[in-house]
């Protein structure tokens, strides 16, 4: 998967409110609903003018100044930096073909694939910070479903699943606390898996910020290779305005 596959299937799952396109760069609103529908993305070369432009805009609209860094944006990167901009949660893509994870069969009543989601699901979702506002963007992604995941008879966490063309994005994984470390996250991975083929989808990806050492180390052990990295650049409203 090259990088402008990888980003397209991130907009498209994970769907702002509106994309705004300012001269070089494209802005976003997210409606609150998270660092990745709030950034804005350089789509061209860009010089201090046009970094000015783009925290006017945001501040305009009442946004924290953010800017997503992706592969190629390293002349930016340091732009931001010496504009006294810090680094935000850097973040790996995973992905993994959908045959590697549909070899095994998801044990009965371990997992569902249900839209619209269950009260159950927005308590989970809830209990890990993912609350109305990111359930807004999930609804308006086109092709999804949610993952309610069970163990030992009980409710045990929740994700979500996208379709872009033939890549299937999973999102908005949460585990309760007391039901992890015994495979759960795993399961509604392979849940997602499918799903996704019975969509059409070939890959399967999912995004893991560097600090969730635990997540990160799952993903591995389910196969999945790193196939490209971002990072945020952000300054607070007070150092900006």
């Amino acid at each position: 998967m090259n990088h402008d596959m990888l980003f397209a299937a991130i907009d498209a799952t994970w769907p702002a409110a509106r994309q705004i396109p300012l001269g070089p760069w494209i802005l976003r609103d997210g409606e609150g609903g998270g660092k990745r529908v709030s950034a804005a993305t350089a789509t061209a070369e860009v010089g201090p003018t046009d970094i000015r432009e783009a925290e006017e805009a945001m501040l305009h609209a009442g946004q924290q100044p953010l800017f997503m860094i992706r592969p190629g944006d390293e002349v930016l990167d340091e732009m931001l930096q010496a504009r006294g901009y810090r680094t935000l949660d850097p973040t790996t893509a995973y992905s993994l073909p959908i045959a590697r994870l549909t070899d095994v069969p998801v044990p009965r009543v371990t997992a569902f694939c249900i839209w619209e989601p269950l009260a159950i699901m927005e308590e989970i979702w809830a209990q890990g910070g993912i609350g109305p506002e990111r359930l807004a963007v999930m609804a308006r992604a086109e092709v999804k479903t949610g993952i309610l995941a069970r163990w030992n008879e009980k409710p045990a966490g929740a994700g979500f699943a996208a379709l872009h063309r033939k890549t299937c994005m999973v999102h908005a994984v949460e585990i309760l606390p007391a039901q992890r470390r015994q495979g759960v996250a795993g399961w509604v991975m392979r849940a997602a898996a499918f799903w996704a083929r019975e969509q059409g989808a070939e890959d399967i990806s999912v995004l893991c910020v560097e600090a969730n050492v635990a997540a990160n180390r799952l993903y591995s052990s389910l196969g999945f290779v790193p196939v490209g990295q971002y990072h945020y650049r952000y300054k607070d409203l007070q150092e900006v305005q």
